[in-house]
């Protein structure tokens, strides 16, 4: 029979009954306990608690509501750091116990699920050991409950904030109580009891006998008026269970008289058309005000312990409500809390840790929760702007952290720059170099009929001062931002000069070894190299080079690159050389020639003439493969814009080398020793006959 009708139950806020199947006739009459933990887990969000203790009920009021409150706020990572069982009949030492825990974790937040009969002897070991200072989280069994509500507990459990069901007023209640008057036809009704309280007299009707000492109490007549009174019976808008009752009672009503009563098409009387011993609980429909599981929609007032006035009163300072498409609304008024600690507008902080302040990230604390971790800076390059990081983010590449680590700030470029003082200093060589080539050049152009420039070659001589010429510029199109025309152009112009160069000199050199082989017996070699010949050497050497940059810049090109490795807060501004094998090969055919002069002036080195210009070019051709050698482990070694500078030294120190080596002589016979440049000096005595 349990099953033909529906129960209900005003108290019942276990999620468990929500389970159709198992209970399929039951519906309640105020909120499920899943709704309650939902509001509590926002509730906690809200205010940023991650480290919180629970108490709980030891039956399925205590056990669901704590299972559902932890599923929700594990979600927001918040930790539960001890789960506590208690019922009023627990031993004194299990609730010591249970008191012990919450002194020994230091835990900050305690959410209490479980009725104010339970709790009771836990709250009150709680305020017999001084237990302060913690921010008590309450479920709706005990928010509103007036036992613990006194100045004594108020001092452990003073701010605790929970959920209470939303009190309502039910319609014309408060005029149904004030038409209540005493009833003459019986003494002992119940009437007459509620009147002699309220007035605090005592009825005489008409039927009683005469009393003897009815003078010695205040004597109603009947006739007092309830609206004159002041009192809480008739403060009808703070019922929370009795408008639930109310509902469920009028839900039922109404049901049952949709089910049995219906209308008649023709003339819209209404007549009992159902049978009322066969109902079934399926008949009643689905009602507007529960759910699938026949629930109600959740309606919570948020409840604050304040003492006012020396009386300790249950402030509303909020609410939470759920919407039909599943959504809820946590309203709180901040402002009218006063928390456990007594001070208004300071939250408590239920935290393992303090929350990383930006610059630091969180580090889990082995075997420990994540809500308890330490903050440890985060590395360069990466920052946190922002309190309480789990990971440091990644700069931009353009940019790297600050010093404190919250924010990034966008490196310095770096580059040879003609402002820098070391590109001053190179331009000023570079230029300086330049200067004396064209003062070399005029002094030759000057002195072209004097023996000592006619016996130098002068074609192969003048080719040669303008490619040193221009391996004095070299330098200019590395210095400055890389861009890229200029990474093209400075390596294939350094390339093909220098090829210019050094062939030059080995067609100078070629013609100081046949010249010298000329003097020899039946010997025409001389007759065989000729101008032609020289310029066919000079523009084959220095064609092979331009092939090398031509196929160089076709294929793999050099161009600009930011090299973010060298230096955490700079940009290194550089050019790649696109291929390196292009660039080795540049290089090492350079070399090559470099190699070949200086193999065949040191055979030449022994010419007997005054002025002998193979052991010049040997000298020229020794420097500049020393400054080579040298340049290849300098320039892999130094860092950023100094790698151009070694490239530039090398250029300048290796043009130098030649410039000296073979022409400065010569300008220094033509110009302070005029008395040497005679074709007598320059050729010397010259043997006869050599073998």
């Amino acid at each position: 029979m349990k099953d033909v009708y529906t129960k209900t139950i005003y108290i019942s806020t276990c999620s468990c009954l929500s389970n159709k199947r198992e209970f399929p006739t039951f519906s309640r009459t105020i909120p499920s306990d899943f709704f309650q933990a939902k509001a509590l887990a926002q509730l906690v969000k809200h205010f940023g608690w991650t480290w919180i203790g629970a108490v709980r009920a030891d039956d399925e009021y205590g056990t669901f509501g704590v299972q559902s409150f932890t599923k929700e706020v594990v979600k927001h990572g918040v930790c539960i750091a001890f789960t506590e069982n208690i019922l009023s009949t627990y031993s004194r030492t299990a609730i010591v116990q249970i008191a012990e825990t919450v002194k020994r974790t230091g835990v900050k937040v305690i959410l209490a699920f479980a009725s104010e009969r339970d709790l009771y002897p836990l709250m009150q070991e709680i305020v017999r050991q001084n237990i302060t200072g913690i921010q008590w989280i309450a479920s709706e069994g005990w928010i509103t409950a007036a036992r613990p509500s006194t100045v004594e507990f108020f001092r452990s459990f003073g701010g605790t904030i929970g959920f209470a069901t939303r009190k309502m007023a039910i319609p014309k209640f408060k005029d149904f109580l004030l038409k209540i008057r005493p009833s003459v036809d019986s003494a002992n009704n119940l009437n007459n009891a509620f009147w002699e309280h309220i007035f605090g007299c005592t009825l005489r009707l008409k039927q009683e006998p005469f009393k003897q000492n009815v003078s010695e109490t205040k004597t109603c007549t009947g006739e007092e008026r309830l609206d004159e009174i002041e009192n809480a019976f008739f403060d009808v808008s703070q019922l929370r269970g009795s408008y639930n009752v109310h509902n469920a009672v009028y839900a039922i009503a109404h049901a049952l008289h949709g089910l049995l009563f219906c209308e008649k098409e023709e003339n819209k009387t209404i007549k009992l058309c159902g049978d009322i011993a066969r109902i079934e609980p399926r008949q009643f429909g689905e009602a507007v005000y529960f759910d699938e599981n026949g629930d109600p929609p959740a309606a919570y007032d948020i409840i604050n312990w304040q003492l006012n006035k020396g009386v300790v009163s249950h402030v509303t300072v909020g609410h939470f409500d759920t919407s039909p498409d599943g959504g809820s609304q946590l309203v709180i008024d901040e402002d009218s809390i006063v928390w456990s600690t007594g001070r208004e507008l300071q939250v408590p902080a239920g935290v393992c840790s303090e929350s990383c302040p930006p610059g630091t990230r969180r580090a889990a604390r082995k075997g420990q929760p994540i809500c308890c971790f330490d903050c440890i800076p985060c590395a360069d390059g990466t920052i946190a702007n922002t309190t309480g990081a789990a990971e440091c983010m990644n700069c931009p590449q353009d940019y790297w952290s600050n010093d404190g680590k919250d924010s990034c700030i966008r490196r310095d470029t770096e580059f040879l720059s003609y402002y820098d003082a070391m590109g001053i200093t190179l331009t000023t060589v570079s230029l300086f170099g330049l200067c004396l080539t064209v003062a070399t050049i005029s002094v030759f152009f000057s002195f072209r009929s004097t023996p000592i420039v006619k016996a130098n070659n002068s074609e192969l001589s003048s080719l040669l001062l303008f490619s040193l010429l221009l391996c004095f510029l070299c330098p200019l199109t590395f210095i400055g931002q890389p861009t890229a025309w200029s990474c093209m152009l400075r390596h294939t112009a350094f390339g093909i000069t220098f090829a210019l160069c050094i062939s030059c000199v080995l067609g100078k050199t070629i013609v100081v070894v046949t010249a010298f082989r000329a003097t020899l017996p039946s010997n025409n070699m001389a007759k065989n190299f000729g101008p032609v010949q020289q310029r066919i050497i000079v523009c084959s050497c220095t064609a092979m080079q331009v092939v090398i940059c031509v196929l160089w810049l076709s294929l793999k090109p050099p161009f600009p690159d930011k090299n973010f490795k060298l230096s955490n807060k700079k940009i290194i501004l550089e050019c790649n050389t696109g291929s390196e094998i292009a660039f080795y090969a540049v290089l090492g055919y350079i070399g090559l020639l470099a190699a070949t002069c200086l193999v065949l002036a040191f055979l030449a080195r022994k010419l007997p003439d005054n002025f002998n210009e193979a052991k010049l070019i040997t000298f020229s051709m020794l420097i500049f493969c020393a400054v080579w050698v040298t340049f290849i482990p300098a320039y892999v070694s130094s860092p950023g814009k100094y790698t151009v500078a070694v490239e530039i030294f090398a250029i300048l120190s290796s043009t130098f080398g030649l410039f000296l080596c073979i022409f400065a002589p010569k300008c220094f016979i033509i110009l302070l020793k005029p008395e040497k440049n005679t074709r007598k000096q320059i050729m010397g005595k010259i043997p006869s006959k050599r073998l």
